[in-house]
């Protein structure tokens, strides 16, 4: 454990950070895995897309792999 006070700190507030990012992970996750569902809906697939690019622009996840589920989650529902 850190000694000085600021290194306490950031130990909190990466904590805090570690279990939003993981809870924004997850419902990413059950979001890409209804839009890849089959018979799911438009609604489904916009949705995810739209999750998935919030998630780059809070730097949860890196524009390449983002861009991947993406296209993973296009041409699943096309199929």
């Amino acid at each position: 454990m850190p000694n000085i006070k600021s290194a306490k700190k950031r130990v909190k507030v990466i904590k805090t950070k570690t279990e939003r990012n993981k809870a924004y992970k997850s419902e990413l996750r059950t979001l890409i895995k209804n839009a890849m569902a089959e018979g799911s809906e438009e609604a489904a697939v916009k949705a995810a897309i739209k999750k998935i690019d919030q998630s780059v622009s809070k730097g949860i996840l890196h524009k390449n792999t983002a861009a991947r589920k993406k296209a993973a989650v296009v041409r699943k529902s096309k199929a």
